[in-house]
């Protein structure tokens, strides 16, 4: 029950059964952020072929992986909004469209420059279509069970391409690197004919009297375009040098004109009030750590397989195979988990499974057995990725309003991106200062020396995602009466009035103004 002076609306569960056009938009988004996901990670194996086929150096062919970052985690805010205001179904169809053909020129191209533009342009279309999508979801499903059980399938999509995307890139890469590049290209054709029919047309938010926010659309997208490059390209630049050091305070300069141009904006890109939830910061915080912890962990992996054991493109991807299947056995079921227990003990369980596979990791050497010590390891990041995922996205969207899922979408979504970016370039940046040099270096040992460090950093990274996350827990089981309330900010002020008398003025107290979000976490 919530106090009279607090406007909300109390909605019923829905059934559970969905009709088949609800399947069928379910399946489309899903199909995107699979490609999306798959996009992200796929690459990594076939880097070497494409270095010995183009002729790129080894910095060249990093910006093959991070133009499509640089794209991704730059233009994710603007992507997000630009869909609650532009149409959700109209920005989804039409950046997927962009996505096909960018994936087509990527498999046919024969110059390294032509390449890493295509991945740009990927990513940034792919900026567009996950927080679209994402919205397109939670305005479609009613907040609650039914909304948690397609966020989870959803979820489940990104994380099974993520995790899968280095298993099909292995036997890709058999055939030739460019099959990697040209596989997207017919799925993003398929799912856009059938979204043209399946995807409902939703109505706009309205902009009369408020405009479009240009100023902060520029500054916030020029923010996180200038931080995502300059981390990539710190480890090349040097992360003391005067353009490093330069750009980052050119970061600080964007983004504080940025704040101050939300604070007073009609209608702001981001509105900074939900950040006051600290429900919405431990999902965004937690996205960035968990993320960024395994972008790091997947990278060193990879190398380790490849230029320590020996492993070949195609035994390197069955060895991530056991956690791919796990995330996408076990993370479709994950929606009656996240009604019983609540988002945040199971993203916290999630990050437990992470943190101890990187602790077993680390007993690697130069001859370990695959069964004992890097299969359980696989095992527990399938069952993180499984559980943390599907949870992340439910906790960062229950609550808030229809016409701003856009925009904590595309909250969320930088928060993966950038978290990855940055935690991807301080891995390799303890990579490079343990390398040795003179007799010892390049051998077996010296590599796997290099490796460590950077192990037990991708490992405190996690932890502290973890302990992050224990702060949100709560005694209190979610409550499955679904409360739609106002956005954080909005909120705030009702209940400051709603808290006093309105005879005397005086603070009084209401046991009725406190409910249970259906995350787990308590709506003081």
């Amino acid at each position: 029950m919530t106090s009279p002076s607090v406007t909300s609306t109390t909605v019923p569960r829905a059934q559970d059964r969905w009709s088949a056009l609800q399947w069928g938009t379910l399946l489309v988004l899903c199909a995107a952020l699979f490609l999306d996901a798959l996009d992200v990670s796929m690459v990594g194996v076939a880097l070497p072929s494409i270095g010995t086929d183009l002729g790129l150096s080894t910095t060249s062919l990093q910006w093959v992986v991070s133009g499509y970052i640089l794209g991704y985690g730059g233009l994710l805010l603007l992507g997000g909004r630009a869909a609650d205001l532009l149409g959700r179904r109209r920005v989804f169809l039409v950046a997927l469209g962009v996505f096909a053909v960018a994936s087509l020129l990527g498999g046919l191209v024969d110059s390294g420059s032509l390449l890493i533009a295509t991945r740009f342009v990927k990513g940034l279309s792919a900026a567009f279509t996950a927080p679209a999508g994402l919205s397109i979801i939670t305005t479609t499903f009613a907040e609650g069970p039914v909304r948690n059980r397609a966020l989870t399938i959803y979820s489940s999509c990104g994380a099974t391409g993520f995790s899968m995307g280095l298993v099909l890139s292995g036997f890709l890469t058999e055939a030739g690197w460019r099959w990697t590049m040209l596989l997207p290209a017919p799925v993003a054709v398929i799912a856009l004919v059938a979204g043209l029919k399946l995807i409902p047309r939703t109505p706009r938010e309205s902009t009369q009297g408020r405009g479009y926010d240009l100023p902060g659309a520029v500054t916030g997208t020029a923010s996180m375009l200038l931080l995502v490059f300059t981390v990539v390209s710190a480890s090349s630049a040097g992360w003391t040098s005067a353009r490093t050091l330069g750009s980052f305070a050119a970061v600080a300069v964007l983004l504080a004109a940025f704040t101050v141009i939300e604070n007073r904006s009609a209608s702001p890109l981001i509105r900074l009030g939900v950040l006051r939830s600290s429900t919405q910061v431990r999902a965004n915080l937690g996205a960035a750590t968990f993320f960024g912890s395994y972008v790091g962990f997947q990278f060193l992996v990879t190398q380790y397989l490849q230029n320590v054991l020996g492993y070949s493109a195609m035994h390197t991807a069955l060895a991530f195979l056991p956690a791919g299947s796990l995330v996408a056995i076990l993370s479709t079921r994950m929606g009656p988990i996240v009604d019983r227990f609540g988002t945040p003990r199971v993203t916290a369980f999630g990050f437990l499974s992470l943190v101890v596979g990187y602790v077993l990791f680390l007993r690697i050497d130069l001859h370990p057995s695959y069964a004992a010590v890097i299969l359980p390891s696989m095992l527990l990041l399938g069952v993180a990725f499984a559980t943390a995922f599907p949870a992340l996205n439910i906790q960062a969207t229950n609550g808030v309003k229809d016409h701003e899922q856009g925009m904590v979408s595309g909250l969320l979504n930088t928060s993966f991106q950038v978290g990855g970016a940055i935690f991807l370039a301080v891995v390799t940046a303890v990579v490079t200062a343990h390398t040795t040099s003179g007799a010892t270096a390049g051998t077996q040992q010296a590599v796997l020396d290099s490796y460590r460090p950077a192990l037990w950093v991708v490992t405190v990274i996690g932890f502290a995602g973890l302990l992050l996350t224990l702060t949100g827990l709560r005694r209190r089981r979610p409550s499955y009466g679904i409360l739609v309330a106002s956005s954080e900010g909005d909120e705030l002020a009702r209940r400051a009035a709603a808290e006093r008398d309105p005879a005397t003025g005086e603070a009084v107290a209401s046991a009725s103004a406190a409910g249970t979000g259906s995350d787990g976490s308590s709506r003081a």
